[in-house]
């Protein structure tokens, strides 16, 4: 079955980095893009960034571009979001998430997820 197991989580402090790490299983992890969400405490789930299934595409939310980065390892079946200069609002539970393409469109990417790893906890404190 699928599996998706993220790992990096913690707690930082603002203007510090930090790296995700998701780790899938039970597909064909180079055929599909992939995606970050989080969920703050108190609001919805926001789609964070995405990448085509060979990597040659990115996309960010407003709020996160020019700070964050997202890549994929597919003979390691891996993908990873770098944080950077990171922000108390960024203070979420990060979940990656498989696409039901190779491709993705920022503003549908969030609805074509149909798998969901258990999360990691990102805490920006001072």
């Amino acid at each position: 079955q699928v599996q998706l197991v993220e790992s990096g989580g913690g707690l930082a402090q603002p203007g510090g980095s930090l790296r995700l790490s998701c780790v899938a299983s039970g597909f064909a992890f180079g055929s599909y893009a992939m995606s970050w969400a989080r969920r703050a405490p108190g609001k919805r789930l926001e789609w964070v960034s995405g990448i085509f299934s060979d990597g040659s595409e990115t996309y960010y939310a407003d709020s996160v571009k020019g700070r964050f980065t997202i890549s994929r390892d597919n003979t390691k079946n891996t993908l990873y979001l770098q944080m950077n200069n990171i922000d108390p609002e960024d203070t979420a539970e990060y979940t990656c998430a498989k696409n039901t393409r190779p491709t993705l469109l920022p503003a549908t990417a969030l609805y074509e997820c149909d798998a969901w790893g258990q999360g990691t906890q990102v805490t920006v404190a001072s």
